[in-house]
């Protein structure tokens, strides 16, 4: 007979796993009063997740009998006995699908704090080069058989159906469904969370005092995802953060999206090349040099004025949310503190909490492969179903 896990086991479980990352090993004891749960059903779920490869036995110098069955030392609780999650085995392929370039990485489940990509390959500007990208990087790729593949992926994801509602940087995506196209390379279930939700999620696993933030990422695009109350923003659209899409009076640039004057349009990567560009005569300037002038210059007029109009659509965000902690991550983090801490001071002029406390906007990694790992532990490992009247903020 088949035992179905009820609901409250199904989150049990899921939570354990979240909370054994952030503890990075401890014993089932441990594990019980962190959680608040008894020994016993913190024994059985081990035993559960022992059994599918999730956690493994990490021996300790206390742990005489090495012998001894691994199970056997969690139902007893020996001394020395400690666990965490499996660190060894790759479980999930994790793929960021970049406007530039697609990342691929073989991930356990037990993920590192830092990103690690094994493959980059270029983004193509069509489903069929696409796939034919993905062939190559799975040729470089040794281990093939995963519990699931999980991309990242930018612009208006419906994560429930698969489905790329919109995309202002790679349009082509609209039109195909990623997920069928993946699993002609890889047989196995494929899960799409938007890159920005996937930033967040990575970003909260690994900042145990982080449960309230909105977190932004300027690069190709700027986009934002919020975590509230330490579970991530949910609303009844597939559209959320797009903070790059909101309009800056006065300003005349296209953007891919169909509008005019998105901010970023001002602050992604482009378009900072292209006002350094304007500004200092220089033809197709790098990265590198933009940098480098600013770290040498200062925040001159023409950043200062990109920056105070950052600052305003942030702090509107902050005030709508309640949310008092920005995180950035991306190309302004490239750009020097300094950077960070200037667009700290000009949000604080805007953001409402800041008439009666403090507003925080501090700088971060990115850590989108253990966000990724994150959706495919609640979706694949341990998925609680949601009944459609539930409005609970689940992936």
């Amino acid at each position: 007979m088949v035992v179905i896990p009820t609901k409250m086991g199904l989150i049990n479980k899921q939570t354990l796993i979240y909370r054994l990352q952030r503890m990075g090993m401890a014993s089932r004891a441990e594990i019980a009063k962190e959680l608040g749960l008894s020994q016993p059903t913190v024994g059985k779920i081990a035993n559960q997740l022992l059994k599918q490869g999730v956690i493994e036995v990490v021996r300790t110098k206390k742990s005489k009998d090495k012998g001894d069955d691994e199970e056997d030392a969690i139902k007893i609780g020996r001394p020395g006995i400690s666990l965490r999650l499996n660190r060894k085995d790759p479980r999930f392929l994790c793929i960021q699908l970049g406007v530039d370039k697609t990342c691929f990485t073989a991930s356990p489940v037990g993920v590192d704090a830092v990103d690690h990509w094994q493959v980059k390959v270029p983004t193509t500007d069509s489903a069929e080069g696409w796939l034919k990208q993905l062939q190559i990087a799975a040729e470089q790729i040794p281990h093939k058989d995963f519990w699931g593949v999980l991309i990242s992926v930018p612009g208006i994801v419906e994560e429930e159906s698969r489905e790329v509602i919109f995309s202002p940087n790679l349009h082509w995506t609209e039109k195909v469904d990623l997920a069928e196209l993946v699993k002609k390379v890889w047989n196995a279930p494929v899960e799409l969370v938007q890159e920005n939700r996937a930033l967040a999620l990575g970003h909260q696993t690994f900042e145990l005092e982080h449960e309230d933030f909105t977190l932004i990422e300027f690069c190709e695009g700027v986009g934002s995802a919020a975590i509230v109350k330490g579970k991530l923003y949910r609303n009844s659209l597939p559209i959320s953060g797009e903070i790059g899409h909101a309009p800056i009076y006065g300003n005349t640039r296209k953007c891919g999206c169909g509008a005019i004057g998105c901010l970023e349009t001002l602050v992604s990567n482009k378009a900072l090349l292209l006002s350094f560009s304007e500004v200092t005569g220089k033809a197709n300037p790098c990265w590198e040099e933009l940098v480098n002038h600013i770290n040498e210059n200062g925040i001159e007029p023409w950043f200062d004025s990109i920056l105070n109009h950052t600052a305003d659509v942030i702090a509107t965000a902050m005030n709508v949310l309640g949310i008092r902690k920005v995180v950035v991550v991306g190309s302004l983090v490239e750009l020097g503190e300094f950077v960070i801490k200037t667009l700290e001071r000009k949000i604080t002029h805007g953001a409402m909490w800041a008439r009666f406390g403090t507003v925080e906007c501090v700088s971060a990694p990115r850590r989108r492969i253990a966000g990724l790992v994150y959706a495919g532990i609640e979706r694949l490992i341990a998925p609680v179903p949601v009944a459609k009247s539930d409005n609970t903020d689940l992936m």
